[in-house]
């Protein structure tokens, strides 16, 4: 059965991204293949909770981790509720399915020192190091996303009020004040971006040394060549970062809902992962603190 109704409703009234409905049409026609080589069927919307169940056995067979046989099936399940809204079906096969249980991933944080470290070791002499150390401390000062940050468009960044405009998911805007060690770094970034040779053309805010726009492994191979001189951690990524922010703020006693806006999160839930290392931090001070704790 044809997904492209779905897809289209996806992009047009969810306001999905390119890269997510890609992953959404991928697990649709990856369990459509299986049912019409396990089963001889086609009719995706014609199956039942068994054959489903199958699938999920079968993936789990091939090695595939938990984590990524429950994004297809949550791919598999909003299909079926497109199905249901839009009266193709009269029930859903997956229903009373639940979702299999993961293993938690613990994100550990950059240190601040460590964050200083890189921060402080750039070189500024030339416009690629400028580049960079800006691109260090707008995510590390505001807990922008990656794609946010290479989407970032020179009319969307005012330093003069302070304050950058970011486009998150679902095409949801939202503003971010900036500390005044960023502007600053803005503003020679800025100076170097105008003086270099074939960067004016491009309306994005940072490109390539050739001027054209960033992308998802430039912008990762950034963070990761940076931290991995003074940081043994196993992730270095740019979502580190962004974690390394929501948590470094939370454990200085940032409102979680403060941190929520900031994050771009619509929900507190998705907020609420990064309380795990500052309710740590926060416990030693407490075992540290607490007179009852120091009594012989």
């Amino acid at each position: 059965m044809p997904f492209s109704h779905f897809l289209d409703y996806l992009q047009l009234e969810k306001k999905y991204s390119t890269h997510t409905i890609t992953a959404y049409a991928a697990d649709l026609r990856d369990f459509q293949e299986f049912i019409s080589h396990t089963y001889d069927q086609d009719r995706v919307d014609e199956v039942n909770y068994s054959q489903i169940r199958s699938w999920i056995v079968e993936l789990s067979e091939s090695g595939i981790s938990n984590r990524t046989i429950n994004r297809k099936l949550s791919s598999l399940k909003s299909y079926y509720r497109f199905l249901l809204k839009t009266n193709q079906i009269e029930a859903s096969p997956m229903v009373k399915h639940k979702a299999l249980k993961t293993p938690k991933k613990v994100q550990i944080p950059f240190s601040e020192d460590e964050i200083v470290q890189v921060i402080e070791n750039i070189d500024n002499s030339t416009y690629e190091g400028v580049r960079d150390r800006f691109i260090v401390e707008l995510f590390y000062s505001t807990g922008i996303r990656r794609i946010e940050l290479i989407n970032i468009k020179l009319q969307d960044l005012d330093l003069d009020t302070g304050v950058l405009k970011v486009l998150g998911k679902r095409n949801k805007e939202r503003f971010i004040p900036l500390i005044k060690s960023v502007i600053t770094t803005g503003r020679v970034y800025l100076e170097y971006r105008k003086d270099t040779e074939g960067l004016l053309e491009n309306d994005h805010l940072f490109l390539t040394s050739k001027g054209d726009k960033t992308y998802e492994s430039f912008v990762y191979r950034i963070i990761n060549n940076y931290f991995s001189r003074v940081s043994g951690k196993l992730k270095k990524s740019p979502h580190i970062l962004r974690h390394s922010f929501a948590t470094h703020l939370l454990n200085q006693g940032a409102n979680l809902n403060a941190v929520k806006e900031l994050l771009g999160h619509s929900s507190l839930a998705a907020t609420q992962v990064y309380t795990h290392n500052s309710i740590a931090e926060l416990s030693k001070v407490h075992q540290k603190a607490h007179p009852r704790n120091n009594k012989e």
